[in-house]
C-alpha cells in the first residue's frame, strides 16, 4: 500500500504527468459522453424510422376495412406486411379489434387503447417471448344502422433494430476510441509546450558553474517571471555574499602573512643571538609555526583563487612541456638547497587546451609536497608524456602515501599519518584535485612499485 501510494505521489509530484493526466481523464470523460450522446441519438433515430414503418402498416390496414351488411370486412393490402420486412427477417404480429374484441389475428397481443382518428399510440412489449414493437390506430366505421370502432395493433420483434444499434455503437466506440488517441497525443504536446520554457529554465541553471550568479535574461511565459524575478533577486544576493566571502580570504590571508613574515624575520634574528638550547629550540618552534601558519595562508588565497578561476575557465592552447620546463627552474634552486635533483623527461612538445595559471598552481603543489618528503640525495622524476591523453607524473623517492590515507588524502585539510614533523596545510592535493578537475581530467595516487610516491595529473 505504502509502495503504491509513493509510485502515485511521484506521479502527481510531477507538474508534467499532473497536467497530462488531467487533460486525458477530460478527454475520456468527453470520449465516453459522445459515445453515449451517438448511441442514444442514432437508437432514438432508428426507433423512429421502425416506429414510422410501423404506422404506415397500420393506417394501410384500416384503410382497408368497411363496413358491408353490418360486418366488418378488411382485405389486406399486400404492400401492410411487406413494407415490414427487413434483412434479418424479423417477425410481425397484428389484431384487429371490433369494439375491444379480437376478430382477427394473433390471440395475446395486449390491446391498448388509440386516439380516436388522431394518431397512432406506441410501445415496447414482449410477445411469444421476444421483445416487439407494436404501433395502435382506431378508427369509427359508420353504417346505415349502427357504428362501430375498428382498432388495428401491428408489432415487429427487433432484431434488424438491434443489429443496427451495434453496428452504430461499435462506430461510435471506434469514433470515441480514435477522439481519444488523438485528445491524448495533443495532450503529451500540449504539456511537453507548455512545460518546454521551465526544462528550458532548469537546463539553464544545470549548465552554470557554482560561480555563475549572472541574472536569467531569456524570455519566457508571464506565469513563470516572478519566479524567474525571485531567482534572478536570490541569485543576486548570493553573488554579493560570495564576492564579500572571496574578498574577505583574500585581505585576510594577506593580512596574516604580511606580520607572519616580519615575525618571523624577528624569530630568525633573535635565534642567532640568543645561547641557551632551550630557548633556541623554542624560537625553532616559533618559526616552524610560522611557517606553516604563513604557507596555510598562502594556500587558502590559492584555494580561494582556483575556485574562482575554475568557474570561469578560459581556456587557451599551451605548450605543457614548456609550462613543467619552468616550473622546474623555478623551484631548482629549492630542491638544490635540500640537496634533491629534479630529472624532467618530457617530449619536445605537449599541447594542451588550458588555464596557465592554474595548471602552473597544481604542478607547483605536487613538486612542493615531494621536496618535502623526499630525503636528500634522492630524485624526484618529473614526466610528461602525450599517449592516450597529456599528463604530467611527479614520482619521489620518499617514503610514500600511507595506504590506509590514500584514499582520502586529496580531501581539503588531510593530512597522511607520517605528516608529523613536515610542515603542511593539507590542501596541496585537494588544489591539484580541483585544477585537474576543472580542466576534465583526473588525478591518481599510488605508491611506485620500488619505492616512494607518484602523483599523476591527466588532461
Amino acid at each position: 500500500m505504502t509502495e503504491a501510494t509513493d509510485i502515485f505521489g511521484g506521479i502527481f509530484r510531477s507538474l508534467r504527468n499532473r497536467l497530462a493526466i488531467t487533460l486525458i481523464g477530460g478527454a475520456a470523460v468527453l470520449a465516453i459522453l459522445l459515445y453515449l450522446v451517438v448511441r442514444s441519438y442514432a437508437a432514438q433515430i432508428a426507433q423512429q424510422g421502425q416506429d414510422s414503418i410501423l404506422a404506415a402498416s397500420v393506417t394501410s390496414i384500416l384503410d382497408a376495412a368497411i363496413l358491408r351488411d353490418g360486418q366488418v370486412e378488411v382485405d389486406f393490402p399486400y404492400a401492410s406486411f411487406s413494407m415490414l420486412s427487413t434483412a434479418s427477417d424479423d417477425r410481425v404480429f397484428y389484431g384487429i379489434y371490433q369494439d375491444q374484441s379480437l376478430i382477427s389475428g394473433y390471440e395475446g397481443i395486449a390491446y391498448e387503447t388509440a386516439p380516436m382518428d388522431a394518431g397512432h399510440a406506441f410501445r415496447t412489449d414482449t410477445f411469444q417471448d421476444a421483445t416487439v414493437r407494436i404501433a395502435t390506430a382506431s378508427r369509427t366505421l359508420i353504417g346505415a344502422r349502427f357504428t362501430t370502432v375498428i382498432s388495428v395493433s401491428v408489432a415487429q420483434t427487433q432484431d434488424a433494430l438491434s443489429v443496427t444499434l451495434n453496428r452504430i455503437s461499435r462506430n461510435a466506440a471506434a469514433f470515441g476510441t480514435g477522439f481519444f488517441l488523438l485528445a491524448a497525443i495533443l495532450s503529451f504536446w500540449a504539456t511537453s509546450t507548455t512545460i518546454g520554457p521551465l526544462k528550458r529554465l532548469t537546463s539553464s541553471i544545470t549548465r552554470r558553474g557554482p560561480q555563475d550568479l549572472s541574472p536569467f535574461v531569456q524570455p519566457v511565459p508571464t506565469e513563470m517571471e516572478p519566479l524567474v524575478s525571485s531567482l534572478n533577486n536570490l541569485m543576486g544576493r548570493l553573488d554579493q555574499s560570495l564576492s564579500q566571502s572571496e574578498d574577505f580570504i583574500a585581505e585576510a590571508a594577506h593580512r596574516v602573512r604580511t606580520p607572519l613574515a616580519t615575525v618571523r624575520s624577528y624569530a630568525e634574528a633573535t635565534l642567532q643571538r640568543v645561547g641557551r638550547e632551550e630557548n633556541r629550540h623554542a624560537l625553532r618552534s616559533m618559526v616552524r609555526a610560522i611557517d606553516e601558519s604563513s604557507r596555510a595562508a598562502g594556500q587558502l588565497l590559492d584555494h580561494a583563487m582556483i575556485t574562482f578561476r575554475a568557474d570561469h575557465l578560459e581556456r587557451v592552447d599551451l605548450d605543457l612541456t614548456e609550462l613543467v620546463k619552468e616550473m622546474v627552474r623555478g623551484l631548482t634552486p629549492i630542491a638544490d638547497m635540500k640537496d634533491v635533483h629534479l630529472r624532467l623527461i618530457t617530449p619536445e612538445k605537449v599541447t594542451v587546451s588550458g588555464d596557465a595559471i592554474l595548471l602552473q598552481n597544481a604542478i607547483r603543489n605536487v613538486i612542493d609536497n615531494a621536496l618535502k618528503y623526499s630525503p636528500a640525495e634522492s630524485d624526484i622524476t618529473i614526466t610528461v608524456s602525450n599517449n592516450a591523453d597529456s599528463r604530467v607524473m611527479i614520482r619521489d623517492e620518499g617514503p610514500g602515501f600511507p595506504p590506509d590515507d590514500i584514499a582520502q588524502l586529496a580531501d581539503r585539510f588531510t593530512r597522511g599519518a607520517n605528516a608529523e614533523g613536515i610542515t603542511g596545510s593539507g590542501l596541496g592535493l585537494t588544489i591539484a584535485k580541483d585544477v585537474v578537475a576543472a580542466h576534465g581530467g583526473q588525478m591518481h595516487l599510488e605508491n611506485h612499485a620500488e619505492g616512494g610516491a607518484c602523483v599523476t595529473l591527466s588532461f
